[in-house]
Order: structure tokens, then sequence, then C-alpha cells
């Protein structure tokens, strides 16, 4: 098809032409010139060859005249791309001295000073020079505002000054921001105690591929943690609850983060709903752990709860701690007792022997109590531990098994 259209051209073109010459040769026309009291007459024919020769020469004396300088142009664009590429290379090697006196040398030219600069920016910081970084990057004109607000942006975060971050990233010249400044700032408000408005900002990422999607994945989980434990009232805590995800809603570190600050202000039942509507749809340790730690009472409908689980998951260790707290919160340290034994023989570490320590010390055993918060710090650290005493056999097989003792008509009982 090409080959059609092109040869069809150039018919039409020696058509056209040859009718020109042909009028040309009927007609050669009449030309005169007066200029300064001389006068010259041509034919058209050779006005148009004369004019044609004369730009030729115009043409051929500027090629000439300019050639000199568009080899030095191209020298120099062959050594700005060379100190580029060697910074580069540099950079990527860790000679970050070398590679960043290449790239301020690249610098120079202005249609590489921005991303030159943004990288000796970054070779400077590599090396523990701030000072320097920040000067390569003042050098910046508002045309590269958008890379120096970037890298002001990521010197501030690394040096944990999210506000300034914010100012940097904020500059009116670099507006709009790019997907790179774009993420930075959400990471700066996340890290300036402004979870939420970072929360809003995932969307606008998501949409320009700012970060990759298990990176937003992360970030999606971590900020709606912070923007719910950030919640200045309970109004405020559930509408960002309610905002959630079904599927963040089921996570437990968010499930954690919502239920404790609900505690904390105050909001007993939908703290505790929250982590047993989580521990319904789908079990998990933290979880079962946390709902013995809230700051709430419910004493006694939390251990009703935490036994009815506990037929399903008999070896959990994070549930037969919560049974041990809740038990002692009740002032029932023997039955606590049993199920802080019961929680170590199925794996429970310091945790469990710290709340063995504020149990004796309750009880007013001190030397159990020493022995157990020694213990707590010698499986914190994963030292062996020294056994406590007073155990039978019979006893350990039982936490061992992870069940209860049973009377002589084979009914699970509570050890007294």
């Amino acid at each position: 098809m090409n080959l059609f259209r092109n040869l069809l051209f150039w018919i039409v073109l020696a058509l056209v032409g040859a009718l020109i010459a042909q009028l040309l040769l009927q007609d050669p026309g009449y030309v005169l010139v007066r200029y300064r009291g001389m006068e010259y007459s041509m034919t058209a024919v050779s006005a148009v060859l004369v004019l044609v020769a004369v730009l030729f020469v115009l043409w051929l004396a500027w090629t000439l005249i300019s050639l000199p300088f568009r080899a030095w142009r191209g020298r120099r664009d062959r050594q700005t791309r060379a100190r580029l590429g060697g910074g580069l290379d540099a950079l990527r090697l860790g000679h970050y001295t070398r590679a960043e006196k290449l790239l301020a040398q690249a610098a120079q030219d202005d249609a590489t000073a921005g991303a030159a600069r943004g990288l000796a920016a970054e070779a400077a910081f590599a090396r523990g020079d701030t000072v320097a970084a920040k000067a390569h990057l003042d050098t910046l004109a508002d045309r590269h505002a958008a890379v120096r607000a970037i890298g002001n942006a990521e010197l501030a975060l690394a040096e944990h000054r999210p506000t300034d971050a914010l100012v940097a990233l904020d500059a009116p010249a670099a507006q709009p921001l790019p997907p790179r400044g774009l993420a930075l700032r959400a990471q700066a408000l996340a890290a300036s105690g402004q979870a939420a408005q970072a929360y809003g900002l995932l969307g606008p990422l998501r949409q320009q591929q700012a970060l990759s999607e298990t990176q937003l994945s992360e970030f999606e989980t971590r900020w709606a943690e912070a923007a719910l434990r950030e919640a200045g009232d309970a109004n405020v805590l559930a509408d960002r609850w309610e905002q959630l995800p079904k599927a963040l809603k089921a996570d437990a570190g968010v499930v954690i983060a919502y239920a404790e600050r609900a505690a904390a202000l105050r909001w007993e039942d939908a703290a505790a709903k929250s982590v047993e509507q989580a521990l319904e749809s789908r079990w998990d340790e933290r979880l079962a752990a946390s709902y013995g730690t809230l700051p709430i009472q419910r004493l006694e409908q939390r251990r009703g709860n935490a036994e009815r689980w506990l037929q399903a998951h008999p070896s959990s260790p994070a549930l037969l701690l919560t049974l041990a707290r809740l038990a002692r919160a009740q002032g029932q340290w023997k039955q606590a007792e049993d199920y802080l034994h019961r929680a170590l023989a199925q794996g429970a570490g310091s945790e469990a022997w710290e709340e063995f320590g504020h149990g004796y010390t309750s009880a007013g055993d001190e030397a159990r109590a020493r022995q157990s918060y020694a213990n707590a710090l010698r499986a914190a650290r994963g030292e062996a531990v020294q056994e406590l005493g007073g155990r039978d056999l019979r006893q350990k097989i039982y936490d061992q098994a992870g069940i209860e003792e049973r009377d002589q008509h084979g009914v699970p009982r509570l050890r007294e």
C-alpha cells in the first residue's frame, strides 16, 4: 500500500511539473528589476533559476559558517552523555564521590540539569553529606521544581522530619505533584500523625501506579491502623471504621487498633464486639490474645466467650493466656494458674511467665513471683527457663494434651 501511494505521488508530481514546464515554454514571461538606476531584465524561468541559485549559495554559506559551532555543540553533548552515564554507573557501584563529581558536571547542561542534580544530591546523601545534597537541590530553578521538591522531601524523611517534607512538597511551583511526589506526601502525612489523610491518597496512588500493589496493600493496612488509633473521639472513630473495606475489618492488626482505641474512649461494647466478630469469622492468635488485654469490664461475658472458643481451639496458647488474665481479673487465681500452666505447655512464652509473676505477687507468693519474672526475661531472650514446682505428672500430661481434668464420671472440670 505504501509503495502504491508513493508511486502515485511521484506520477502526479511529474504531471504537474510537465504542465508547468509547458506553460513556461509557451509563455516564458518577462521580469524587470530596477535598482538604483540600473535595470535588469530576464525571463521568468531565468529569474526562478537565479533565485534558486542564490538560495543554495546562502544555505551553503550558512552551513560552512555554523559547522564549527555544530561540531562544538556535538562534542559538548557527547561529554554530557558520557558524564551522565559514568555518574550513573559510579552511583550504582557505590563510588559516591566520583558519581557526585560527574553528575554535577553533567548538570551544567540545561537538558540534563534536573536529573543530574537530583542524582548528584542522592550521591552526596549516600556518602553522608546532607549539606552538599541540599546545595545540589537548591541550585535547581523553578523549571525543575518537582525534582527539587522530591529531593528535599526524601532528605527530610530520611532525617525523620516529616513536616519539612510536607513543606517542600507543598511548594506552588512543584504542583501538580508527579507520582513519586504523591507517594512521598502520603508517607510524610502518615509519619506526622495524619494517617487518615495518607489513607485518603491511596486512590490517586493506585490510579497513577505510584507504588506496587504489594506496597499499596501494606500501606493501606498500616495507615488504616494508624488512622484508627489517631481518632480523637468516638464519632470520628466510628466514621473511619465504617469507611474501611470489609477485608480490612477482618485484618487482625486493624481490628486490634480499633478495639484498643474504642476501649480507650470508653466504648466497651464496640471494642469487645469487634474482636468477637473477627474471631467468629476467622481465628487469629493475635486477636485471641488481645481479647484478654482490652482495658474494659464485661469480664463474665468475655470469659464465657473465651471458654466457648476453647472447645474449638483447646491448644491455643493465646486463648489460654486470655482466660488466665480474665480469671485473675475476677479474683480466681487458682483457675488462672491452671490456664497459665496449660498455656506454657502449648508454647506460650514470656507473656505467660509475666502473668504468673503478677498472679503470684497478688497472692503473696514472692519467691514464685520473682522466679516467674526471671523466667519471663529468660524466655524473651530465648534462654532456658526454670520450671515451677508443685505440678505432678498427671497434671503435666493434661497440660500437654490441652485438656481439662475429668471427674469420676468423665465430665471435664477445672482443677481446684
